[in-house]
């Protein structure tokens, strides 16, 4: 169960994944308080499908001058992530372990070094 709500923790990357919430469908009631836990085939192929398509390489696009970029950026208590986007196409993409001192950072402050981290990429 602890696994399932770590991947379902997942979720702030639902803007990367077509359909995300379509495919979780079949096993967020899974994690409802009173529900009987009971894994069924729809569960295994929405997990495999989420799976595969959270751990396969986006094809990245090279970058134009013709619009902005948007910057998605996450920090957490074992490091930081960033994703550079033009058109709603990947550019780029970095993630780094915390170092040792960084581990005592406020939230605030992990969000900060996440926003500096992404800009010098």
């Amino acid at each position: 169960m602890t696994e399932l709500r770590q991947f379902l923790g997942l979720a702030g990357y639902r803007k990367f994944v077509k359909d995300f919430s379509k495919i979780a469908k079949p096993f967020t009631w899974l994690t409802k308080k009173g529900e009987k836990y009971v894994w069924t085939e729809n569960c295994e192929a929405a997990f495999s499908e989420l799976k595969h398509r959270l751990t396969t390489t986006p094809i990245l696009t090279v970058p134009d001058q013709s619009g902005g970029f948007v910057i998605y950026n996450d920090a957490s208590d074992q490091g930081l992530g960033c994703v550079l986007m033009q058109h709603s196409r990947v550019v780029a993409y970095a993630l780094r372990q915390l170092k040792s001192h960084e581990q005592n950072y406020l939230t605030h402050d992990l969000e900060v070094a996440v926003i500096i981290f992404a800009l010098k990429i």
